[in-house]
C-alpha cells in the first residue's frame, strides 16, 4: 500500500509508533524512525526489518521536551534530498495519575510541549517540503481523551484536544498544496502509558466500551496505514476514533 513512499514516525521505539513502523515497513515503505536516544537494541531491530522487507529505515535521534533537537532532526532528515511523502506523529507522553489541583503547571508545559508545540514544529518544517512537493500526507495520533476528557489528567486530554483541533486548522491551510491531514483517536490501548493509569480507572473505562478489551498497538497502525495510504485519498481533516465502541 506504501511502496516507494518515504514516512518520517515519531515514537518509532515502542507502543503504537513502533507497531507504525512495522506495518509500513511491510507496505514497502522507508522509513526515518524517529526515536528520543541512540539504541542499539533499537538499531539492530530497525535493520533487520528493512532488510526483510527492502527497504530502507534510518534512525533519527529527536528530543520532542526540545525544539533545537526538533529542529536538527527535521535538517537532518531534509538534508537527505528524498521526498517526504508521509510524517505520522505518534510520540506521546502522559503524566501521573493526578487530579489537576494536584499538578503542577511545570508539568502541564512538559506535557503540552512533547504532545502538542514540538509535533506542531515537526509539522512546520515538513511541510514546507510537502508544499514544494504539492503532495504529502500528514497523520496525527491524538487520543478520545482529546473528545471525551479524561478523569484525571487535564493536561494530557487539554493537549490531545488542541492536537485534534490543530489537524482541522492544518487541513484547510494545506489542502491547496495537495496535502491531507488526519488524525486518530485511540481509546484505551495495551501500551505503557497505561502505567500511568489507575486500575479502577482502567476496569472502568474497558466496561464502558462495547468490545469489553484494550486495543492492541497493530489495531491503530492499521488505521494510520489506511489514513497515510491512496485508499483514503479523499479524506482530510478528520478524527477517527479506535476505541472498541466506547
Amino acid at each position: 500500500m506504501l511502496k516507494g513512499k518515504n514516512a518520517i514516525i515519531t515514537g518509532a521505539r515502542t507502543g503504537i509508533g513502533k507497531a507504525i513502523v512495522e506495518l509500513f515497513a511491510r507496505n514497502g515503505a522507508n522509513i526515518w524512525a524517529c526515536i528520543r536516544n541512540p539504541d542499539p537494541e533499537f538499531q539492530n531491530y530497525a535493520e533487520s526489518l528493512a532488510a526483510v522487507n527492502k527497504v530502507w529505515i534510518d534512525t533519527i535521534c529527536m528530543d520532542l521536551a526540545d525544539e533545537t533537537s526538533v529542529n536538527t532532526a527535521a535538517k537532518e532528515i531534509m538534508k537527505k534530498k528524498k521526498s517526504i511523502d508521509i510524517l505520522v506523529n505518534a510520540a506521546g507522553t502522559v503524566g501521573e495519575n493526578r487530579l489537576f489541583n494536584m499538578t503542577r503547571i511545570s508539568e502541564m508545559r512538559r506535557v503540552f510541549e512533547i504532545n502538542f508545540f514540538s509535533e506542531i514544529l515537526l509539522i512546520q518544517n515538513i511541510s514546507r517540503v510537502m508544499m514544494k512537493q504539492k503532495s504529502g500526507v500528514i497523520v496525527n495520533i491524538a487520543s478520545v481523551a482529546g473528545i471525551d476528557g479524561d478523569p484525571a489528567q487535564l493536561e494530557y486530554s487539554a493537549s490531545k484536544s488542541a492536537f485534534i483541533n490543530a489537524t482541522k486548522k492544518l487541513a484547510i491551510e494545506l489542502g491547496k498544496d495537495g496535502i491531507r491531514v488526519n488524525a486518530v483517536a485511540p481509546g484505551l490501548t495495551n501500551t505503557k502509558m497505561l502505567d500511568a493509569m489507575s486500575q479502577e480507572t482502567e476496569a472502568r473505562t474497558i466496561d464502558r466500551t462495547i468490545m469489553k478489551r484494550r486495543a492492541e498497538p497493530v489495531e491503530i497502525a492499521n488505521v494510520v496505514l489506511f489514513l497515510a495510504s491512496d485508499m483514503s485519498s479523499f479524506i482530510t481533516g478528520q478524527t477517527l476514533r479506535v476505541d472498541g465502541g466506547m
